[in-house]
Formats: structure tokens, C-alpha cells, sequence
């Protein structure tokens, strides 16, 4: 358990009169890492070209200036070996970090569940990240997060946020209105203590919530599988993985904290080797420890982003070793997108289909929050027809589609478009859905490419802001 201790001079813990804020904070701490993480999953292509790299590869290491030069069926060999190996992590890493998003969105409707339950309704719409980068709420030192393309850096990052916790303590200081913590598991600790030492908190078990056995939440879809070099699908979530929980009591309320914590950060960690005496992480230590998950158990977001973070630096350790030059390891499967990008940073054919995309990913908010004031058939429909619609098919759409799109910068880099994942402001005096089906008229006759979507956008459900 947390001690007061923990938080130096005046404590700062989870209290009755602070609970609500808390579980709001839970939640925008879900909300902060979903579009962190579904900006690397667009920046990676997971099936390039193989034999567009094996050309590649192929003309870069004849050049070489080595005695003895490679001939050509030495570097076409030398070419197929790393690009099959390419192949193989692109799409498995995509699959992990697209399994990763997928629980987070889990893991906000089950903190949405627990503050329906015990403080009254969750606030969803506009609780993303305002800009980029961003600050994980309450984290203590601020650990800076960031729209950013797959390298080792990001997934350092991705580690970061998702890191185990050992039993240690340290003082800290309040930042701003959140509760600090070090550890996502102890900020959610402090949340069990809370629960646990005050047992006559009442539970709302009348107000809705989304719950299990109505196939609002799947562990997997087709981005979150991968080809193994046998070509065999492999998932990355276990079926038995985790599901919704309707939290009706004190229990079903630590299910669904330990439901979060365990799928995160995994069990608590005592002795690794990758974690120093104040829950650092040491990065050189990480790279040499076993992630690998035993058969029929899920590895945790840590241990998936560990096993990323190792197989990235293989791969790109070996390349590096070929010398080769003017090719960057990461161009091979990464598209050029600017790290932190805002839509006022792209040009006029871009920016009506950037505007669309924010305004699709803050309806899906504006649609789960509607969830939780509408029950039976009126919840399901908006939750199978809108949010899974949006959130799969139309905003997975559009984010393929803006990144084929080409601008310059004010310094002359080109780089590839990508979603900016802002919230949009919704206008008061408009339904959301009328703004949107406007956004997407606006995207259209900027880039007549995306009118499939058409259809899609204007079967949505119409909600409206409360």
C-alpha cells in the first residue's frame, strides 16, 4: 500500500473529498496515451514493399567501398535476409502497438465505469491532450509525451509511461491541480486505498455504464494481428486478455483497477535489473532481460513495448554493421511525418482533411459520453453503430489517407501528412454531427479521394453536446 509518508511533508493521497477529481484523472490519463500511441502506429508501414528494399538494399551495398567489394548474389542475399526480417517487425511491431491502443481504450471506459459508479459522470469530450507534446497528467518528474514517428526514442518513451513499479519512495511535490505520481500502478494504489479505507462509499448502480456481453469491447482486430516468418497469424491479444466490468461494489471496482494496472505495467516488479534504486529505468539493462511471455499468457504494455524497443535495436544494430549509407534504417518502414504536427501547420489541400479527422476522433468522445446517459438499445446502437464505425473504419481510413498527402515546412523539409489528433471545438450553437458532416463537405473538395466516406459519416449516430 501507498504511505502518506510517500507524498513528504503534507500528505497527498486519494482522499473522499479529492475522489472525484482523481477518477477524473484516471480517466485523462487513459485519454493522454491513446493518440501517442495511435500516431507511431500510422507512422509505421506494415507492409512495405519487399522487393522495393531488396533493390534498394541490393544497389546500397554493391557501393560499398570494401575489399573485397560484395557481388551481386552476395548482396542480393545479404538485401533479402534484411528485408524479410524488416518485413516481419514492421508488421509485428504495428500489431503490438495497435493491441496496446485498443486496452487503453478499455482501460478509459473501465475508469469511466469506476467514476460513473462512485462520483458521477465521466467528462470525455475535449479531455485529450489541447497541443503536442503533451504532459501525462499528474506524473511526477513530467514525463513529456508526443506525436512522434516510431524510433528508439518514442518507444523509450512508450516505456516510460507504461513502466512497473518496485516498492520504493521518494518524495514529491504537487504539480498543478493533478495528484502526483510516480507510476501509474501507485496512482491507481493510492485510488484502492482510498476505496479500501472508506467502506461506506455508496456505488451508484443505476446510472449507466459500458458493460460486458454486448460486444462493445473486442480484443482483437485485424490491425492487431501480425504474419510470423512462417506466415502464420499470430494475435497479440489472448482471447482471456480482460473484458469490461460493470462496477456495482468494492469489488467489482478493484477488478477493474487491477484489470488496468496488471494489463499495463504487468505484475510488481522487486529485482529487475532494468530498474534502478528510484525506478529509473536503465535502458542497456532493459535490452538484455526476457520478455518473452509464456505460452497462452498476454505479455503486458511494458513487456510489449520491451520486446519492440529490443528486436528495433537488433535490427538496426545489424544494418548499421553493412555500412551502408544514405539510407536511414527506420526510412525502410517508417513514413516521413513530422513529429508534434498541428493542423495549422499544413497547407490548404491538407488541412480541411486534418480538420475532419479531429473532428471524427473528438465525435467518438462526444459518443462514449453519451453512452453513459443513455441505457439498452439507445446505448448499444450509439456504441456498435457510431463508435465502433468511427473509430474503426473512419478514422482508421482517413488516417491512411491524409499520409499520402505531401507539404513543405517553412524551411523546405517535406515531410508526409498525419493525423494531428487535436480536439476539435464543437460549436454549442450546431449538433456535433451537422459540424461534422460540414468538416467532411470542406475535406472533400480539398481531396475528392476520401468521398467513399461519405456514406459512413452521415449513418452516424446524431449526438449532441450536453
Amino acid at each position: 500500500m501507498i504511505h502518506q509518508k510517500f507524498f513528504g511533508e503534507k500528505p497527498e493521497k486519494v482522499t473522499l473529498d479529492n475522489l472525484e477529481e482523481a477518477l477524473q484523472q484516471a480517466i485523462e490519463i487513459e485519454i493522454s496515451t491513446i493518440p501517442t500511441y495511435l500516431y507511431t502506429y500510422y507512422s509505421i508501414n506494415r507492409a512495405p514493399s519487399q522487393q522495393l528494399m531488396i533493390n534498394t538494399l541490393t544497389n546500397a551495398l554493391l557501393q560499398i567501398r570494401k575489399q573485397p567489394p560484395y557481388n551481386f548474389d552476395e548482396a542480393t542475399a545479404i538485401a533479402l535476409d534484411i528485408s524479410a526480417d524488416l518485413m516481419v517487425f514492421a508488421n509485428k511491431a504495428g500489431a503490438l502497438i495497435m493491441s496496446v491502443a485498443i486496452e487503453e481504450m478499455l482501460h478509459m471506459a473501465l475508469s469511466s465505469n469506476l467514476k460513473q459508479a462512485v462520483a458521477g459522470m465521466p467528462v470525455l469530450n475535449g479531455r485529450s491532450p489541447a497541443t503536442w507534446p503533451a504532459e501525462l497528467p499528474g506524473h511526477q518528474p513530467p514525463l513529456k509525451i508526443n506525436t512522434a514517428r516510431l524510433s528508439m526514442k518514442q518507444l523509450e518513451t512508450f516505456l516510460n509511461i507504461e513502466k512497473p513499479m518496485k516498492p520504493k519512495q521518494k518524495n514529491l511535490k504537487l504539480r498543478r491541480a493533478y495528484i502526483p505520481y510516480p507510476t501509474i500502478g501507485e496512482f491507481y494504489e493510492m485510488v484502492v486505498d482510498c476505496l479500501e479505507n472508506n467502506p461506506d462509499i455508496r456505488y451508484n448502480t443505476h446510472s449507466p455504464q459500458l458493460v460486458p456481453g454486448k460486444g462493445y469491447y473486442a480484443q482483437n482486430n485485424i490491425d492487431t494481428i501480425y504474419y510470423d516468418k512462417q506466415h502464420k497469424p499470430v494475435f497479440t491479444n489472448e482471447d482471456n486478455s480482460g473484458d469490461l466490468i460493470c462496477v456495482a461494489d468494492k469489488t467489482s471496482a478493484l477488478d477493474a483497477i487491477n484489470l488496468i494496472v496488471e494489463q499495463g505495467e504487468g505484475q510488481l516488479v522487486k529485482n529487475a535489473p532494468y530498474l534502478d534504486d528510484e525506478n529509473n529505468l536503465i535502458f542497456s539493462e532493459l535490452l538484455r532481460y526476457d520478455f518473452t511471455p509464456k505460452e497462452g499468457e498476454e505479455s503486458s504494455h511494458f513487456e510489449k513495448f520491451a520486446e519492440i524497443y529490443q528486436m528495433y535495436d537488433a535490427l538496426e544494430t545489424r544494418y548499421d554493421s553493412y555500412n551502408i549509407e544514405n539510407i536511414n534504417f527506420s526510412d525502410l518502414f517508417v513514413t516521413n511525418i513530422a513529429n508534434n504536427p498541428a493542423t495549422t501547420d499544413y497547407p490548404a489541400h491538407i488541412a480541411p482533411v486534418s480538420d475532419l479527422i479531429n473532428g471524427v476522433y473528438t465525435y467518438i468522445f462526444v459518443m462514449i459520453e453519451e453512452c453513459y446517459r443513455k441505457s439498452g438499445s439507445t446505448q448499444y446502437e450509439t456504441f456498435m453503430f457510431g463508435i465502433h464505425k468511427s473509430m474503426i473504419f473512419i478514422l482508421n481510413s482517413l488516417c491512411g489517407d491524409i499520409m499520402k498527402l505531401k507539404y513543405k515546412t517553412t524551411e523546405g523539409i517535406e515531410y508526409n501528412a498525419a493525423p494531428t489528433f487535436e480536439n476539435y471545438p464543437f460549436s454549442p450553437l450546431a449538433r456535433p454531427k451537422s459540424q461534422l458532416q460540414n468538416l467532411y463537405k470542406a475535406a472533400v473538395a480539398a481531396y475528392p479521394s476520401i468521398s467513399y466516406l461519405g456514406d459512413r459519416i452521415n449513418d452516424l449516430p446524431d449526438v449532441d453536446l450536453k
